[in-house]
């Protein structure tokens, strides 16, 4: 039997994100005897690094703080590279990206490629060391052998900072539909959970709680609708920093809302989006979003703002927004939630139809696959 290609995968972090979540989905399913796996992330291993390391695939943290990277770190990786000798060196977001370029050429990696995770991003809401890195990344840009890049929004954004790769390879996330899929009985088990009614109408946002995810634009639009529709439920369902929670469930009092759920993260969340009558991604800044894909799988009509590819994924089935834009996004809201009951379910249908034809997980592995036999 020919050997299998080692890959070494380089993360930043391995929280729950999509991002992470992507590099655990293609790692179940790539075909093991064909390709051999190491994980290392920048910082202390999260939920998602525990998981991958159920499948049997080593994961090793660098122990960097987040956002700080050390000689220290920097040296383990040295140490590791030669170590595992890797055919392919995959680096996955831009610390990664910068870091495993810089130690692959110390080391003589054959072959590093990039990947890219994001479109629009405002730099001015992280620290100032993350803006350096992405302009440092496109100055070195034509070093890696390829760059892959998750939409056609992320490609053009890039493509307009000066990343100048020798090869770009548009791979889109790939959403498994056996699990994300209609389930009646787990909408009813959530929405019991949550105290919801079958009567209330249930809107809802996914996503780690984050500048990017833009909560008081979906918090401002929710005000405005459930003026007008009293019978409306709000939920926010993701993790992020306690004192930015704070400050979003201050914003809700300011509000007068009085009907937003603050679950906090879940692990269900096919079950979630089944919970959920409405799918509203408020963003300002996205590349290909997981949750819009997962939720049109679970015949979820959805509400985007006009960023990444998010548009283009709803288009026929679902309404996009301008992002920061309260109420754009509350009469969007307003519109999905008066179109005739039959009109709704016709829609939720052909979203799981287009993202089985077109994202379906086997389609990302696949193309995965392909580019890493053929770098090798």
């Amino acid at each position: 039997m020919t050997a299998p290609i080692r890959i070494l995968h380089l993360i930043t972090s391995l929280n729950t994100g999509g991002t992470e979540i992507a590099l655990l989905r293609l790692l179940e399913n790539l075909d093991q005897q064909k390709f051999e796996n190491h994980v290392i992330s920048l910082i202390p291993t999260g939920p998602i690094g525990e998981q991958i390391r159920a499948l049997g695939i080593p994961v090793t943290s660098l122990e960097m703080p987040p956002g700080r990277p050390t000689l220290r770190g920097f040296r383990q990786l040295l140490i590791l590279l030669r170590r595992f000798k890797p055919h392919i060196l995959q680096t996955w977001l831009y610390h990664a990206d910068l870091l495993g370029l810089l130690a692959a050429k110390l080391i003589g990696v054959p072959t590093v490629v990039w990947n890219i995770r994001s479109a629009e991003m405002d730099f001015s809401q992280y620290r100032k060391l993350s803006g350096l890195v992405v302009r440092v990344c496109a100055l070195l840009s034509g070093k890696p052998t390829a760059i892959i890049i998750n939409s056609q929004a992320g490609l053009n954004v890039h493509t307009r900072l000066g990343y100048r790769p020798p090869k770009w390879c548009l791979i889109p996330n790939g959403i498994d539909t056996e699990r994300f899929t209609p389930d009646a009985r787990a909408r009813q088990f959530v929405r019991r959970d949550w105290g919801i009614s079958p009567t209330e109408t249930l809107i809802g946002l996914v996503g780690r709680l984050d500048p990017m995810k833009d909560h008081p634009t979906f918090l401002k639009a929710a005000a405005i609708v459930q003026r007008r529709n009293p019978k409306a439920r709000f939920v926010c369902i993701g993790d992020g920093p306690g004192p930015y929670l704070a400050e979003l469930k201050e914003l809700t009092e300011q509000l007068g809302l009085s009907s937003v759920l603050w679950p906090g993260p879940r692990a269900d969340l096919p079950a979630v989006y089944n919970a959920l009558d409405l799918l509203v991604s408020s963003s300002i800044g996205e590349g290909f979003p997981n949750v819009v894909a997962e939720a049109m799988a679970c015949e979820r009509p959805c509400v985007v703002t006009d960023v990444g590819d998010s548009a283009k994924m709803v288009a026929g089935t679902g309404v996009s927004v301008p992002p920061k834009n309260p109420e754009a996004l509350a009469e969007a809201i307003l519109q999905a939630l008066e179109l005739p009951e039959t009109e709704r379910v016709r829609q939720g249908q052909k979203a799981r139809q287009q993202i089985t034809e077109k994202f379906g997980l086997a389609q990302m592995v696949n193309a995965y696959q392909t580019l890493y036999e053929n770098l090798s």
